[in-house]
């Protein structure tokens, strides 16, 4: 086969409310492209991401638009298939060449194939007319009927990625173009349609792979004797197909003996084996001239979701190679709203940084898309489990023609395209559709009229059966098991998976510990990006940020959540104080956000196996946004990144309440027994001792990947003056906490710490040791270099302690950085908001 891809293209508007000076002017075009990028990249529109530019752009989705180009191809040979490939239409299309229509795109989810032999040899022009996918929503659901959903746009009327029409923390930009490659495919007597690798592991330790091939034959000759040869690793199968075969379905299988097994990250090594499909005419005999040929990795491993009932419910744990493991996670969604821009490099950046915070699993949320293939690779080879799910979020989908078709053919061609990839390790329906339909009030809207039940109930479950077998499919997130037709509701969180947003929307953060949820899958808690990116998108040139901005124009519309700053106020409020001063509100919001999520994982991995896993909202942001992301929308990490780099740790020290005592929890998520002192403390806040434990009788051996609570009691708990108190837990490196008040309530000494600096290679050490109990210690060192980094952050110090930080950047002041408003801690901030 030889392939051409087609770059070169232009951009027209054609019709809709367009600007005067860019109505029907041809505008140069790459492909991979779309409107919005290629606009950007002449200059003729502001970037959508900064200040309020997002507004000024609303009428780009009620604009058609065309893409057009020169098509010079040579005539087809007689026995020569010529095929135009759209790997990814967004959305709304009806492609010609040369006049002549080819189809019709309606899904940005899968890819559209051509047979164009009798349209080459002349040039011709290629024309691909955009529709706007908003018009067309809005016109299917006046066709069919309307559909809950939780937001004023129909996203569910359409196959586009639904946070395009806009989230609680994404830009209402709705793009239309050619978002993957357009290419041409020249090729004779056969193809390879379809590769699927299904790889598994035996009892013995042989790694099986069962390569499922579909092979097209072109149609326009005798098809003679075909030879397939696969290889995995240093091993390979022939297999013969007779002569006069018309296509279809092959089944090759190849053994691989004495594997060495795949394993998430901190459980074992990601060794990946190449494979090779080739398809040659004739016996085989001569392999100079393939007829087609496919290439991948693929990796053995077993995955099993155990679902079992216990006396608490219904299980929800991941087990790879029989093995079961606690699932660190973080939602994801798409890295750019502006898909085309996200590069493999920036991908690998962004799951360095879930590994970096101790993640071990990343779940693709149904909101977004189905990743390129370099964001598997990148899973694939650095151990990140991938829960992937089918995309639908936050909805009621119609079952009404032709939106069955279209799910069924996006979830076959991606099922098989995602197939190799050993990270990922679970299908899932889709995003609170279940739940939705039992508590949003959909039922009565809706009356008879179809919400998506069929397909998670039958059709994604049956295809998933016929094209991947090898994985767990759950029917949605939240989902009970058994629901229907058990009574259980499928937001339990006794049973299956389980969304705690409450917390956020209505309740203090303490209220985590209500529950103790199988696998909280979404839970989260806002806080505004860093510094330099809000001084890059949204804040004011001056130098100082003027009363009232956080309900400024500009800063609501990068705040997309519904009353999302007063959420923010009264999250603040019981723990560290409403702060007036823009400057402090900003640190006090990031850290709430890190103090909220960090006292959640805690109290989840205090509880392992019984909560099996925990997913945070979210890893990572798609523009510039106060959101629940733990990097921001330029790829900065905010406090909450380092918190879940310590609540994720593989080893980590958390006093918790069970019923009315205290314990310290001791979790060794690691292959190795953990044996240490266990030395606890009660001191006041500048460090007198009021009660220590015997640390004669201390030690304390943590079985491997398991959590021991060892019980804090007698002198440890009995607190006399709780706003002066603090009890300190440490075994080895890992220390804990546990306060009797709130940080508003404490006498915290407001300037608690004292600094030095000195400058390394690359940077500079800054030791910060504690005078008094500080919390929350932080370098915000983006506020004097936008590209400084920092190792830790949000450091909580007992007095007489210290910790040591790098700063990697050059040419900063010493002093500034050791000063406010870059080395920041709870203590300074209660008493501004005080």
């Amino acid at each position: 086969m030889i392939s051409r891809e087609l770059t070169d293209w232009t951009l027209t508007a054609t019709g809709g409310p367009v600007p005067a000076d860019l109505a029907g002017v041809d505008v140069p075009a790459t492909v991979p492209g779309t409107n919005h990028t290629a606009l950007l990249d002449r200059g003729l529109i502001p970037d959508p991401y900064l200040g309020t530019n997002e507004t000024s752009l609303a009428w780009m989705k009620r604009a058609t638009w065309r893409y057009a180009t020169v098509l010079d191809e040579p005539a087809a040979a007689p026995d020569e298939r010529v095929d135009l490939l759209f790997e990814g239409v967004d959305t709304v299309a009806e492609i010609s060449l040369g006049g002549a229509a080819l189809g019709r795109t309606a899904n940005m989810h899968r890819s559209y194939r051509y047979d164009i032999r009798s349209l080459v040899g002349t040039p011709a022009d290629l024309v691909v007319d955009l529709d706007s996918a908003l018009e067309t929503a809005e016109a299917e659901a006046e066709r069919i009927g309307t559909r809950p959903m939780a937001y004023d746009q129909p996203f569910n009327m359409v196959r586009k990625m639904a946070c395009s029409f806009g989230w609680d923390w994404g830009p209402d930009l709705q793009t239309a173009g050619l978002w993957k490659p357009v290419r041409v495919q020249r090729w004779r007597v056969a193809r390879l349609a379809g590769v699927v690798p299904l790889a598994t592991v035996s009892d013995d330790g042989a790694g099986l792979v069962d390569v499922r091939l579909e092979v097209e034959t072109s149609g326009l000759s005798d098809v003679g004797q075909l030879v397939v040869d696969v290889s995995v690793g240093d091993r390979g199968v022939t297999t013969g197909i007779p002569a006069g075969w018309s296509g279809g379905a092959l089944d090759v299988q190849v053994e691989v003996p004495d594997v060495d097994l795949w394993w998430p990250a901190g459980h074992g090594e990601q060794p990946l084996y190449p494979i090779v499909v080739t398809l040659y005419e004739g016996n085989g005999e001569d392999r100079s001239n393939p007829l087609d040929s496919w290439s991948g990795r693929v990796a053995f491993r077993t995955v099993e979701v155990d679902r079992g009932r216990d006396e608490h419910g219904t299980a929800f744990t991941f087990v790879i190679n029989g093995k079961p493991v606690f699932a660190r996670g973080a939602n994801w969604i798409p890295d750019d709203h502006l898909l085309t821009r996200i590069t493999r490099e920036r991908l690998e950046q962004r799951v360095d940084q879930a590994l970096g915070a101790h993640l071990n699993l990343l779940r693709v949320w149904g909101g977004g898309i189905y990743e390129s293939d370099d964001f598997y690779d990148v899973c694939d080879e650095k151990g990140v489990m991938v829960w992937q799910d089918i995309l639908l979020a936050c909805a009621a989908y119609p079952e009404e023609a032709p939106h069955p078709t279209e799910f069924e053919a996006e979830l076959r061609e991606n099922a098989a395209r995602l197939a190799p990839h050993p990270s990922l390790v679970l299908w899932n329906g889709g995003n609170e559709n279940i739940w939705g339909h039992e508590d949003w009030n959909w039922k009565e809207p809706l009356g008879d009229l179809t919400w998506g039940a069929g397909y998670y109930y039958e059709l994604f479950p049956k295809v998933l059966a016929e094209v991947d077998p090898t994985r767990t499919y759950s029917d949605g997130s939240p989902y009970s098991p058994g629901f229907p037709p058990e009574e259980t509701h499928p937001n339990d969180p006794d049973h299956g998976t389980h969304h705690q947003w409450d917390v956020w929307n209505r309740i203090d953060y303490t209220h985590y510990r209500d529950d103790v949820p199988r696998f909280p899958s979404e839970f989260g808690f806002q806080g505004p990006a860093t510094w330099a990116t809000m001084q890059r998108a949204i804040l004011p040139d001056s130098a100082d940020v003027p009363p009232g901005f956080k309900e400024s124009e500009v800063f609501l519309l990068h705040q997309k959540a519904l009353d999302g700053n007063g959420k923010l106020d009264r999250g603040l409020a019981p723990h560290l104080g409403v702060p007036e001063d823009f400057t402090d509100w900003h640190w006090a919001t990031q850290l709430n956000q890190a103090r909220a999520l960090q006292f959640a994982l805690e109290h989840y991995r205090s509880w392992w196996p019984r909560t099996a896993g925990a997913i945070v909202w979210q890893l990572n942001d798609c523009w510039p946004v106060t959101s629940w992301a733990a990097v921001d929308g330029d790829g900065r990490r905010k406090p909450l990144w380092y918190a879940l780099k310590h609540a994720f740790a593989d080893r980590v020290v958390t006093v918790q309440p069970r019923g009315t005592d205290l314990v310290a929890a001791l979790v060794n998520d690691t292959d190795e027994p953990w044996t240490g002192q266990v030395e606890a403390v009660r001191t006041t806040l500048d460090g007198a001792v009021l009660a220590a434990s015997d640390t004669a009788a201390g030690t304390v051996t943590v079985a491997p990947r398991s959590v021991t609570h060892v019980p804090l009691a007698g002198d440890l708990v009995a607190v006399g003056d709780p706003a002066n108190e603090v009890l300190v837990v440490t075994v080895g490196e890992a220390r804990g906490l546990h306060r009797w008040a709130e940080s508003k309530d404490l006498a915290l000494d407001p300037a608690p710490v004292r600094a030095t600096v000195t400058a390394e290679d690359g940077g500079y050490r800054v030791d910060v040791t504690a005078t008094s109990l500080a919390l929350g210690v932080t370098l915000l060192a983006d506020r004097l270099d936008p590209d400084a980094e920092v190792d830790d952050q949000v450091v909580d110090l007992p007095a007489g302690t210290t910790a040591v930080f790098h700063v990697t950047s050059t040419g900063l002041d010493p002093e500034a950085l050791v000063t406010r408003p870059v080395l920041r801690t709870e203590n300074d901030l209660v008493r501004a908001a005080g």
